[in-house]
């Protein structure tokens, strides 16, 4: 009996220690992964890159980043504001076109030559990035056609990524107006609680059983600039287009549709695009009561 309890004491005396060894390396491998992980998180996509895509031909507006707004190219007005971000290290205009990059090159930008080829302004940033000569751990997508893009949704969004490592992708929305409830040129967006888009769509959504705008629900424009982790931005091309992308004719719905998340941030800002030639006066317009020049 004495014996018994002895061997028993011992076997307990035993397994205590194996699990107090398990337990005691588990927390130094967890010390260890922590500080490993923390110093990561400091590093984390802190290069950045603005990429400025600009194509001459367009179905609704040929020469657009050519096109003056009171004096100068709508193309040399984006990139004056974007180089106002701090979150940027460098700044490219990429474009196929002879033209528009004699132009940027005049008043000083960096251009990258890409192909006709490119589907899309996403496309176009991978092949500029995969041409520039440093690396970059994030490319801000700057639209050419917003010449009065504000430099802190830049930086947000940039922000925005760094801060959520599960997603690849981040763009920025704003309240949607009434009157631009059914402009197919004005695509609407819906997030989840924490933040991640949902979808996004060229109609109104949410949509309701009377067929007409809610007045009280904070529907959500999107604003065209986004950004991408550079890993994802080399899968990206190789995707294989999806259904609800070529049905809306939206690029950002690929990414979605292939299960990778994307960060949206809100912000307080109205949406100047210039989508047509009319755009071209109201964005003037509204420069002049600013007095920006």
């Amino acid at each position: 009996m004495s014996i018994f309890s002895s061997s028993s004491s011992s076997s307990s005396t035993g397994k205590a220690w194996i699990v107090h060894s398990i337990l005691a390396g588990t927390a130094l491998a967890v010390a260890i992964g922590a500080r490993a992980y923390l110093g990561r998180v400091r590093k984390f996509r802190t290069r950045v890159v603005g990429i400025i895509p600009a194509r001459y031909a367009s179905s609704r507006f040929e020469g657009k980043p050519l096109v003056h707004i009171l004096g100068k190219p709508m193309i040399q007005r984006t990139w004056e504001r974007s180089k106002l971000a701090s979150m940027l290290d460098h700044l490219v205009v990429a474009t196929d076109d002879e033209k528009i990059a004699e132009c940027c090159r005049g008043f000083g930008a960096d251009v990258i030559m890409t192909s006709e080829s490119c589907q899309n302004g996403t496309e176009r940033c991978y092949e500029a990035l995969e041409k520039l000569e440093k690396k970059y751990d994030i490319v801000v997508n700057i639209q050419g056609d917003e010449p009065l893009i504000e430099p802190e949704i830049i930086d947000g969004i940039v922000k925005a990524l760094q801060a959520a490592p599960d997603a690849v992708f981040s763009t920025a929305v704003t309240s949607l107006k009434p009157e631009d409830a059914f402009d197919p040129n004005r695509v609407k967006c819906v997030v989840d609680n924490r933040g991640y888009a949902i979808y996004f769509s060229r109609g109104l959504i949410p949509f309701n059983k009377s067929a007409k705008v809610n007045p009280r629900f904070p529907y959500l424009l999107h604003l065209g600039i986004q950004s991408y982790d550079t890993e994802f931005l080399k899968i990206y091309p190789k995707l294989q287009p999806t259904p609800l992308q070529l049905e809306e004719d939206l690029e950002q719905l690929k990414v979605l549709e292939n299960g990778y998340k994307m960060k949206v941030i809100k912000v307080e800002h109205e949406a100047h695009g210039v989508d047509t030639p009319e755009d071209v006066e109201k964005i003037e317009s509204l420069m002049r009561d600013r007095n920006l020049s």
